[in-house]
């Protein structure tokens, strides 16, 4: 089942986060508690964004959290991964934005690849900066293509 979560979901939504950055990227497990995550999930997604889950029976298994043409996060539980969970999120966002743009680390292929191969387009890579985990990041953008009569 697929819909937009309420704040009730947070918990939920911060460990789906968690699993799957620390999947990703093990070498930044630990970076945040998981206090921090729920903070993080209450004062700043839940207050800035459209937040969408994908549910599995009664387990939340992915989510997406979306504002003004921004992806803000974008995660699905290893397990599930390669399943359509991810693309089902996006397509949630797709339909609502005529544009989109989004930052994901350089080092992760996975992602990376699943942007592609869903019509994004690489604008920009950085050093990493001006990032909290400070590792090289690249923003990607889509755009609605217009229809052709």
């Amino acid at each position: 089942m697929l819909r937009q979560l309420a704040l009730t979901d947070m918990g939920a939504a911060a460990q789906v986060h968690r699993a799957a950055f620390n999947h990703a990227m093990p070498w930044l497990a630990g970076l945040h508690t998981p206090d921090e995550d729920h903070w993080f999930y209450r004062e700043h997604v839940f207050a800035t964004c459209r937040v969408w889950g994908r549910f599995n029976g009664d387990v939340l298994s992915g989510i997406i959290a979306f504002r003004d043409g921004w992806i803000e996060q974008l995660y699905v539980l290893p397990a599930v991964q390669g399943r359509g969970t991810g693309a089902e999120l996006l397509d949630v966002a797709k339909h609502a934005n005529e544009r989109l743009e989004l930052w994901t680390f350089q080092c992760n292929a996975r992602a990376r690849r699943f942007y592609e191969a869903r019509q994004f387009t690489l604008i920009e890579q950085t050093n990493g900066t001006r990032n909290e985990e400070k590792e090289p990041d690249a923003r990607y953008l889509w755009m609605r293509r217009p229809l052709h009569l």
